[in-house]
Formats: structure tokens, sequence, C-alpha cells
């Protein structure tokens, strides 16, 4: 087993992608669990991607919306103050990312989705594979309980920082 103290947290951006109506988009991962016809018993979550060399957090988390879902017609709202981390489980340390990290280091951005949904668009993206095999807009309450457990923490952050950009 990789002594996970020895490696470093992946540079990684997302986006909480909001409709007009204050909800969230998630995408469902194909690669997480068999789930049934509904989905039920995979996870979903936000866009999100790694930050590369050189690059700013906001043009990587605009880079990464549009690989993941198609969506460029976006206004930026806000992003949280500093970087969310999570820890890999050990079972997933020095085989996630072909070994190189512990877990991610997160900027979060929350951007308003200015286009028709029809602008969603999950197919891989030239040099991207897909991401996700179902996306769905969900209300920001329900996002920690729809994603992997070990980022959960980082979800319910996310939440905290965007929650006063949606009315109750």
């Amino acid at each position: 087993m990789t002594d996970s103290t020895s490696l470093p947290y992946r540079p990684c951006a997302g986006v909480m992608l909001l409709n007009a109506d204050g909800h969230v988009f998630v995408g469902r991962r194909p690669d997480r669990g068999d789930g049934d016809a509904e989905g039920r018993g995979k996870w979903w979550q936000m866009p999100q991607g790694g930050i590369d060399k050189g690059e700013a957090p906001e043009d990587a988390a605009r880079r990464e919306l549009w690989e993941e879902t198609g969506v460029r017609e976006v206004t930026f709202l806000a992003q949280t103050e500093d970087w969310l981390v999570y820890d890999l489980p050990p079972e997933l340390v020095g085989v996630a990312w072909k070994g190189k990290y512990r877990g991610q280091k997160q900027m979060w951005f929350a951007a308003r989705f200015e286009g028709p949904e029809s602008d969603i668009d999950l197919r891989p993206r030239p040099d991207h594979k897909a991401e996700f095999d179902a996306w769905r807009w969900v209300p920001m309450a329900e996002l920690p309980s729809l994603v992997v457990p070990f980022k959960q923490a980082v979800y319910t952050a996310v939440v905290d920082a965007f929650s006063h950009l949606v009315s109750k």
C-alpha cells in the first residue's frame, strides 16, 4: 500500500452550474458502481477536473465545464475563498491518477447557465473521454448525498460557500 502522506494533492477546478431555478447540474459517473435502470447506486458529481501546468483555476474550470458538458454560455458568479481538499480512501491511493496524488485540492466556481438545455452535450470531446452518462438538475442541498462519500465534506463546503446565490 502506498504511503499517502508522501504524495501531493492534485490541483483541480470545479463548477457549480446553476440554472434559472437555482438548481445545480450533476452528471452521473458511468464508472462508479453498477446501479439500476434509474441510475440508483451510481455516483453523481458536478463538472470538475485537473488544472494544467500554467493554467489559471478559472480557465481550467471553463475548460472542464466545456469538456464534460458542452456548455459555454455561462456567467461566473463566485469562487470559493480557498482550496478545498479531500483525501482518497486508502484503497485508491496509488491507483487513481496513476498513483501520483493522495487526493485533490479544489478551487470551486459558481456559474449561471445562460444557454438552452439543448447545449448540454455529454459526448466525448477531442482528447477527452465522456465523464457522464446522464445528467439532471438538483436542489443544491441534495449535492452532498449524491457524491461519492470521500467527497461529501468538500461538497458540503461548496454548498455553504454558494448557498447565498439561490433563493430559499
